[in-house]
């Protein structure tokens, strides 16, 4: 079995970015919630339990079973959990006189101890609570301390238990890395051999064990996640692939065909099947967003429906989702974090479909997803496409959806995509769009007053879609870009740029 890190998640907005860093030593992890700890088997090497919102001095707050873990496997408890740590056993926790959120700096770190060895005084550290812990049970040795906040670290006496205050796993904690690795790697003895290869083999096997004989059917997106996933399946069941790639009236301009070519060249089985009316009459009159995730996923399921009748004996249906998918769609494996919004490709199936969901990169991040599909020589230029939401356009045009917005928004698209393409810029973007804004203003063009429609572009810089920033595009090539719209689009006289980071915002803006 693939050796692991176990983490409990407490509702805390970073608990992914410890997973992320974790993955980033080559060491598997796994999220899971704080009351639904799975079954501690032998290849569960150590255990982190996350912040949380929750104060450990309110009545309503978590209270995890820590029997079989505590003083049995390495143990780290992050601010909530450094909290919890000390409160159960014997501790004191009280409510911060001021707010500790922000930079800290370290006034004393222990050499001698394996979680602090390597880490520097002075260090910067960064803190996000409003309780501190103001006395640790007897046998707790306090191996951290910043000027405010004395018990900034500690390490039970006789255990591989360990507590910090501070958050190591974001970048304003200048040595976090060290003190997870120090964790990870010498406390807990992972041996830093989980790879793009290694994950490769081991979930081919697990397909082909899974699968067996069975045929299964593949929505295929054009993007990174559904084609390193038909790889991996094909890989696994060869012949009994069958991918089928919906135009859902959604997508952007020529892509439909643009997507059929690329995979003409890999062996696999695709089938095209355009179904853009009915896309377009399950939206008509909606305009929440909610809704219209909801229409758009039902459609698709019901196209599939119709198209898994036309493959004798089909019995899964394969999918591209990821983590972030997960964490943003569920409270993580049913835990306490907040639902963010709905993703198409989560959360089952009808009961009506007699197919069941086979998802292969279900606990990747999306720069995993990359890696593994190098592994498996994956044409860059599938790799490196930009991430497109599952609901395609829908989400993207503010309000009722018309086949006339979808055209405007495809043209707005396909002048801001190929610009960055043209300018060299593409590759410095995570991700990129265009946005029909569902206001209109007045304009001039020529001597004659306009009334039309305003776009936003958007293009972010991340590294998986949990966290990212707004690109500082030139000037000069927004401006090109502008005029390029607005002389080129009918329907257009106005152009805006998206300066919002996530969080607070997300990346689409439905």
């Amino acid at each position: 079995m693939q050796e692991m890190i176990l983490i409990l998640d407490f509702g805390s907005q970073y608990t992914q970015l410890i997973a992320r860093r974790i993955r980033e030593l080559n060491v598997y992890c796994e999220i899971h919630p704080w009351n639904k700890i799975p079954e501690l088997t032998p290849n569960i090497k150590g255990v982190i339990l996350s912040g949380s919102p929750f104060s450990v001095r309110d009545e309503n707050s978590p209270t995890p079973d820590l029997t079989q873990i505590k003083g049995k496997l390495p143990l780290l408890g992050v601010c909530f959990g450094a909290q919890y740590l000390s409160s159960k056993y014997g501790g004191e926790v009280l409510a911060s006189t001021i707010r500790e959120y922000g930079r800290a700096n370290l006034s004393s770190v222990s050499q001698n101890n394996k979680l602090t060895k390597g880490m520097s005084v002075g260090s910067q550290v960064w803190m996000s609570h409003g309780d501190t812990i103001k006395k640790v049970p007897s046998n707790y040795t306090i191996i951290a301390s910043t000027t405010d906040v004395e018990i900034a670290g500690y390490e039970i006496q006789g255990e591989q238990t360990y507590g910090i205050q501070f958050h190591p796993e974001v970048y304003h904690s200048l040595e976090g890395a060290i003190l997870i690795k120090n964790f990870v790697v010498e406390i807990c003895q992972c041996k830093q051999s989980w790879t793009p290869h290694s994950f490769v083999e081991s979930t081919v096997a697990e397909l082909k064990e899974k699968l067996g004989n069975d045929k299964v059917i593949l929505a295929l997106s054009g993007g990174v996640d559904s084609s390193v996933a038909a790889v991996l399946l094909h890989k696994a069941i060869g012949e009994n692939l069958y991918c089928i790639f919906v135009d859902n009236g959604l997508l952007r301009k020529n892509e439909f065909q643009d997507v059929l070519d690329s995979y003409k060249h890999m062996g696999l089985n695709v089938k095209g099947v355009n179904a853009s009316e009915k896309f377009y009459t399950a939206l008509k009159g909606l305009s929440d967003p909610e809704l219209k995730r909801k229409a758009i996923g039902k459609t698709f399921i019901d196209v599939f429906d119709e198209e898994a009748k036309l493959v004798e004996g089909a019995k899964w249906l394969g999918q591209g989702t990821i983590y972030p998918d997960v964490i943003e769609s569920v409270s993580v494996n049913g835990g306490p974090s907040q639902t963010i919004k709905s993703h198409h490709n989560v959360g089952g199936l009808p009961d009506y479909m007699k197919l069941q969901v086979v998802e292969p990169l279900r606990l990747l991040f999306k720069d995993e997803v990359r890696r593994v599909g190098k592994s498996l020589d994956i044409d860059d230029a599938i790799l490196q496409r930009h991430p497109f939401p599952g609901p395609g356009l829908g989400i993207r045009i503010l309000g009722e959806v018309t086949a006339e917005k979808v055209r405007i928004i495809q043209e707005v698209d396909h002048i801001f995509i190929s610009s960055l393409k043209e300018d060299r810029l593409y590759g410095d973007v995570w991700q990129a769009g265009a946005i029909f804004l569902p206001v209109q203003s007045v304009g001039v063009m020529g001597d004659e007053r306009t009334y039309e429609n305003a776009v936003a572009l958007r293009a972010v810089s991340s590294t998986d879609g949990m966290t990212a920033d707004w690109v500082h595009l030139p000037y000069d090539f927004l401006a090109k870009v502008s005029n390029k719209i607005i002389n080129q689009v009918k329907g257009i006289n106005r152009v805006t740029y998206d300066i919002s980071s996530k969080p607070p915002a997300t990346i689409e803006w439905e």
